[in-house]
């Protein structure tokens, strides 16, 4: 059943969501802010955009043309219908299409940045044949790999452009590899912990296209304080928008 939400802490971005088949994280909405937009970037490209909520999410921090590619039809026309509802079809364009057929002769290094909330696991892992096809394959490699997405990647990004993902830490050392076999070096990495003294749950990296080497490790993202309530950064990192 469709149901519109506020998207976090936006009361003035709505989204069309199912949770019989997908319903937007945490994860989407912190790769959104964390993602580098410059000044020259012109044309923006979400891979496996689900439901638009990091186009939507972007669409805050600025104006350049925006667009997302989504295999499965459904979570592309509620993306579609939220994108309308926001009244931003001028700035967002979302694709129904598998993101390695997007690759041609027009799509081509055409992209100033990209983003990418990519299925963390690998087929038949956690509890792989409980889920719905649908959520099989935004959770799960069912349709691409880790290794295709930066394939994608590369060829869909302009020199210097840049690539950010956000992944679950026990891939970190797969994720850097990836990064590096494709010529997209690492530049920013970021862990999200739950609270101070637990494990990473989350990772964000971003990558330059051909960049120079030299990684900087930004300060820990702790969602929570140790009285249970959000840490200031949390209850306010969704507000830090370029107005």
């Amino acid at each position: 059943m469709e149901v519109l939400n506020d998207i976090l802490g936006y009361p003035n971005r709505k989204i069309y969501q199912d949770s019989s088949c997908f319903s937007f994280s945490l994860d989407s909405v912190m790769l959104a802010n964390f993602v580098t937009i410059r000044y020259r970037d012109q044309k923006i490209l979400d891979l496996g955009t689900g439901n638009g909520v990091i186009p939507l999410v972007l669409s805050l921090r600025t104006d350049k043309k925006i667009c997302g590619v989504e295999i499965q039809k459904y979570l592309a026309e509620m993306a579609k219908k939220s994108i309308s509802f926001n009244q931003l079809d001028s700035q967002i364009t979302i694709v129904h299409q598998n993101m390695k057929e997007f690759v041609n002769h027009d799509t081509f290094e055409t992209f100033d940045i990209i983003t990418c909330n990519p299925p963390y696991f690998k087929v038949n892992q956690k509890n792989y044949f409980n889920l719905s096809m649908e959520k099989r394959i935004a959770r799960h490699e069912v349709e691409i790999t880790l290794s295709e997405i930066f394939f994608v990647a590369q060829k869909l990004l302009k020199n210097n452009g840049n690539f950010a993902i956000v992944h679950r830490p026990e891939r970190l050392v797969e994720i850097l590899d990836e990064y590096r076999n494709h010529h997209i070096e690492p530049k920013r990495l970021r862990f999200v912990y739950e609270r101070v003294g637990k494990e990473a749950i989350l990772v964000l990296i971003e990558g330059q296209k051909n960049g120079k080497p030299g990684l900087k490790i930004e300060t820990p993202f702790i969602l929570y304080q140790e009285d249970g309530n959000m840490t200031p950064e949390y209850e306010n990192f969704n507000r830090e928008v370029k107005e």
